[in-house]
């Protein structure tokens, strides 16, 4: 069931509906029956946008996985690669197409669609490998927004992080003005754009760049979005390190969402029959979608975890009296109407026994006392507790061999909250963690200290205090329940990046510049001129609408606390927000890492 796509205002379903053209036109120009090669990394985010049904009215009759060898066996007229544009995968595609039985009657057409760009470099290595010619059509399929819900868009780019910190690439920062531009195209031209950090700066002047040379793409559309805000991840590197405390957050920092799907262990899920004892115990995982298409789910997710056991059990007590209901419908007309509820109603009871299921499962994690423990380390070190000194606790699990992601991710936010460490405690952390993880993690220390993110202080000065008070980023007296700040989603500490979303919206970022010149990178503002007749005169009571893009992830705690600022009452600003990849502390560190494969000797 695809999700709900409008938020308020702002409704993403044409987004979806333009990459449904595009990838309709393409198919029509391979004419006669196909079959698609995946490139795997592929198949979640075009679910998102086209529907297998889609593809088949379009004569799709076989679908594989991209792999070496020959390719299965398949009466169609077209193979079709849909492939990012990598190297790797053109030696894969190579040598499906030297395979292929030139003597097999009659001959299948092959056709190859790059996403989201064509490569040059690509078409070059075919061309030396002595393919190329045999690709009738070779296009781009510009999948750069993906509608993931309706108020949520992501590039789904993986290594966007790595490649703009540790190795200077801006592909990544193309394809998101690209897709900023294809956004503007169908809701108009955001006539403020606000950034932070160096990453912004460069898909702004992108953007503006891109205007100037087509000037075509000077639309009379409407404008949708009042303001854009790009926000670089290395401007708040403290946020997706620390334990996300909401529902869908520790849904994902437990068991990972990939394109809005969970699998979770199919015990809590078995049907209980009577009498049977657990025999037939599914082993298959459980994967099930989670989207605000689902009234529980929207209901709950963005809720600090602590609250959510409350709201299930009053859900629980409303569907049994509704299912009540039945023995006190008594004419032929009540008897009809409660007919026609109830397809609604098995899906609310169904749907709360899945969310009862995972709320079990999390609450199982979340009361072990490793998890306590590995918390209140984290939350002495955001609120400033003694980060300047070796931790025990870390030294504990590094002896115990916990998983090597959990002590980096704490290192990490130790060193953030620290503005860097003293080089003593840095090399004692680094020495132990190379003799009891082995050697070869030395890259990746490497890797983390180029992005900032483990390194040592430089000029003897911790700003994190300063920051940290003028940003009120942490809250003593948190309201897990009835939250009245945005802090309730790491029960006690305040996203710096939504607080700078929140400052930026009331009163402006002229309040907070001494704080803005202490965070990386520069921050800017700019305007794009509206044809006249497209200027906004606001109703009184209508909210503006914020469009907050992270470049390099965001977590879902941070786009909960977007949610939670879009509710406010006296808010008098609406939040959509766009992404290089939903991500968090674990994926993220898990990008920057890098194994060396050990001497084969």
């Amino acid at each position: 069931m695809a999700a709900h796509l409008s938020s308020g205002r702002v409704n993403l379903t044409a987004l979806r509906e333009a990459g449904r053209r595009e990838l309709r036109e393409f198919l029509d120009k391979c004419a006669g029956s196909k079959a698609i090669v995946w490139d795997e990394y592929l198949t979640g985010p075009f679910g998102l946008i086209a529907q297998y049904s889609l593809l088949k009215e379009h004569e799709v009759e076989k679908m594989f996985t991209l792999k070496p060898g020959r390719l299965p066996p398949a009466d169609v007229k077209n193979i079709i690669f849909f492939v990012r544009p990598k190297l790797e995968l053109m030696d894969i595609i190579t040598d499906n197409v030297l395979r292929e039985d030139r003597g097999r009657s009659p001959q299948r057409d092959f056709h190859i669609l790059f996403v989201p760009r064509r490569s040059l470099l690509c078409e070059q290595w075919l061309k030396e490998q002595g393919v190329l010619g045999s690709f009738i059509h070779r296009e781009q399929y510009s999948l750069d927004l993906i509608p993931f819900d309706g108020d949520l868009l992501s590039m789904e780019s993986e290594s966007a992080f790595k490649e703009c910190y540790l190795e200077s690439d801006q592909t990544s920062l193309y394809h998101a003005a690209k897709g900023l531009m294809t956004l503007q195209a169908l809701y108009g031209t955001i006539p403020q754009i606000f950034g932070k950090g160096d990453c912004a700066r460069h898909v702004a002047n992108m953007m503006i760049r891109m205007k100037r040379e087509f000037p075509g793409s000077q639309n009379s559309i409407f404008p949708v979005f009042d303001t854009l805000l790009l926000l670089d991840r290395n401007v708040d590197l403290l946020t997706p390190l620390a334990t996300q405390l909401t529902y869908e957050g520790l849904i994902d920092e437990i068991y990972g969402i990939q394109n809005t799907y969970v699998k979770l262990p199919p015990e809590k899920f078995a049907p209980k029959k009577q009498g049977e004892g657990g025999k037939d115990l599914p082993t298959e995982p459980k994967k099930l979608q989670l989207n605000s298409a689902e009234e529980l789910y929207a209901e709950i997710r963005d809720k600090n975890f602590n609250a959510v056991g409350s709201v299930l059990s009053k859900k629980a007590k409303i569907i049994s009296a509704a299912f009540e209901e039945r023995h006190h419908a008594k004419t032929v007309g009540e008897i009809k109407q409660f007919v026609s509820q109830l397809p609604h109603m098995q899906a609310a009871r169904s749907s709360l026994a899945n969310h009862t299921s995972i709320a079990e499962l999390i609450k199982d994690i979340t009361t072990s006392e490793d998890f306590f423990d590995n918390l209140t380390v984290e939350q002495e070190f955001m609120s400033g507790i003694d980060t300047d000194k070796v931790n025990n606790y870390i030294e504990d699990c590094i002896a115990q061999k916990h998983p090597l992601i959990k002590i980096l991710r704490l290192v990490c936010l130790q060193s953030v909250c620290n503005s860097g460490l003293k080089q003593k405690v840095l090399d004692h952390y680094k020495r132990e963690i190379l003799q009891t993880y082995g050697y070869e993690h030395i890259l990746t220390l490497n890797n983390l200290e180029k992005a900032g993110l483990l390194k040592p202080q430089t000029g003897g000065r911790n700003n994190y205090p300063t920051i940290r008070k003028t940003l009120r980023l942490w809250m003593d007296d948190v309201n897990e329940q009835n939250p009245n700040d945005i802090s309730y989603v790491y029960s006690g500490y305040a996203p710096l990046s939504v607080r700078l979303a929140q400052l930026l919206a009331r009163p402006g970022w002229r309040s907070i510049e001494e704080v803005l010149k202490m965070l990386p990178g520069p921050h800017f503002e700019e305007r794009q001129q509206l044809p006249t007749g497209l200027q906004k005169k606001r109703q009184h009571g209508e909210n503006r609408v914020t469009l907050v893009f992270f470049l390099g992830g965001v977590t879902y705690a941070e786009i909960a606390a977007l949610r939670f600022l879009s509710q406010m009452e006296d808010g008098g600003t609406e939040y959509i927000i766009a992404t290089t990849k939903l991500i968090n502390g674990t994926t993220w560190i898990k990008s920057l890492m890098e194994k060396l494969e050990p001497a084969p000797f």
